[in-house]
């Protein structure tokens, strides 16, 4: 068994097949809609990026730079941060082909990226040692519980991993609209494929996994909220999905699975309407 870790502009160029390997965001758009997996993945078609999600990948850079630094012994103030991110503000409009109603529209997304990312750095611990910061890597996909090997490899990026006072903590960032304990079972299959990854590149076990919540509200919030250990459970759910997945992708079932999510999914009043089945 190979684990790989990947640089971030590995990972960036890496926009393969689906037959090429497996993710976190591909296994969740598919059980979100099959339609809409198929409209991206196999058709190419490209979402536009919208101001949340724009916010969502400033907000994670900066987070980044802020770790990266603590990883190497150095503690940038909020400002600094903020002036990182500024910095990149461009490149990253460039790179989302992103566009913006008003120069006052982008200003405030502006206002609001330095706000959560200042509110984050005040309620993260000071003492925390930071183990891992964008960690990038694949490995293959063999069930832990049959030993099964599925012939093709999980690729993720883990956000953060700290030391905590039982060992290593898998951390994932999340920028929201409003203040909720967020439900496990939404996030469990990112959760666990992170940490079998860590579980694969490590060869240790996880302490336990945070999400950590930037709240969009006037005045920003940060939540960290904590979940247990993957147990076989997780795992046998994890690979169940997963198999399920590998056989839509072979006989080539992309259903339209309607519901609440298709509120907020681009393809909903143009490709998906015009899809007969």
């Amino acid at each position: 068994m190979t684990t790989q870790t990947l640089f971030r502009d590995d990972l960036q160029t890496r926009q393969g097949g689906v037959w090429e390997y497996i993710s976190p965001s591909r296994l969740g758009k598919w059980l979100t809609c099959p339609l809409a997996f198929k409209l991206q993945y196999l058709e190419g078609i490209r979402q536009p990026t919208t101001p949340s999600l724009f916010l969502g990948k400033v907000v994670h850079a900066g987070l980044e730079q802020y770790y990266r630094h603590r990883h190497l012994g150095v503690t940038l103030e909020p400002a600094d941060v903020c002036c990182r991110m500024l910095e990149a503000w461009g490149p990253t409009i460039d790179a989302e082909n992103m566009t913006f109603d008003s120069t006052d529209a982008e200003l405030a997304l502006q206002r609001q990226a330095a706000d959560l990312v200042t509110a984050y750095i005040a309620y993260a611990p000071k003492d925390e040692k930071p183990l891992a910061v964008e960690v990038a890597t694949q490995a293959p996909l063999v069930d832990p519980l049959t030993g099964e090997d599925l012939g093709i490899p999980l690729l993720g990026v883990i956000d953060l991993i700290v030391g905590g006072q039982g060992g290593a903590v898998i951390a994932d960032f999340k920028t929201a609209a409003r203040s909720s304990e967020p439900l496990e079972i939404f996030h469990e299959i990112q959760l666990t494929s992170y940490a079998y990854l860590f579980r694969q590149l490590s060869e240790r076990t996880e302490a336990g996994l945070e999400i950590r919540s930037l709240i969009k509200t006037k005045t920003p919030k940060i939540e960290f909220h904590g979940y247990p250990t993957r147990t076989d459970a997780h795992f046998r759910r994890l690979f169940s999905v997963i198999r399920e997945y590998l056989d839509a992708v072979d006989t080539g079932r992309f259903n339209y699975r309607p519901g609440f999510h298709c509120g907020m999914c681009d393809f909903c009043t143009g490709h998906c309407r015009e899809w007969q089945g």
